[in-house]
């Protein structure tokens, strides 16, 4: 009796160990496996993604370029000699064009989408101080172009924030 147990024994541990063996390397196979497909599929996922993303700064780069004020006041002509009335068209084209690039905020950092709020926060502050000074709508466009030609717009600031984003991302 105790022959066949010490014979059952000696059959049994070999595969035991044969067994705990194979499936201590097949099971870091497998791990190993399933960590290459996951790098794939994240390189592969950002590899799709990068041309939204330029697409949505390449967006926010045009906003920018649309609200710097100096281009603004040449683009956009008043319709009447009322300051007020002048502001009013120009802040609303400001939020016309944020609106229509609202949704990029999804494609683009934090920290770009926080710099392009503050430029035209900025930009529309300044008009307003401006607008309180000026007694004509002519007059507030001479006195924003005067204001801009010693200081440097807002936008130019967001405009190389994103393109130091765009840097990274390449």
């Amino acid at each position: 009796m105790e022959e066949k147990l010490i014979e059952s024994i000696a059959y049994i541990l070999p595969a035991a160990v044969t067994g705990f063996v194979a499936y201590y390397m097949f099971n870091g196979f497998i791990k190993q496996q399933n960590s290459e497909k996951k790098l794939e599929f994240i390189a592969q996922k950002k590899k799709d993604s990068l041309p939204i993303k330029l697409q949505a700064y390449e967006r926010m780069l045009l906003f920018c370029e649309r609200i710097n004020p100096v281009k603004m006041l040449v683009r956009i002509k008043p319709l009447s000699e009322n300051t007020q009335d002048y502001l009013q068209l120009l802040i609303a084209n400001i939020e016309q064009e944020f609106e229509h690039n609202l949704v990029q905020q999804i494609y683009i950092s934090n920290d770009s989408w926080t710099a392009i709020l503050a430029t035209k926060n900025t930009i529309i502050n300044k008009l307003k101080q401006v607008a309180e000074t000026s007694d004509s709508a002519n007059s507030l466009r001479e006195n924003v172009i005067m204001h801009y030609s010693t200081t440097l717009p807002p936008t130019e600031t967001a405009i190389s924030f994103i393109k130091n984003e765009v840097k990274k991302l390449l």
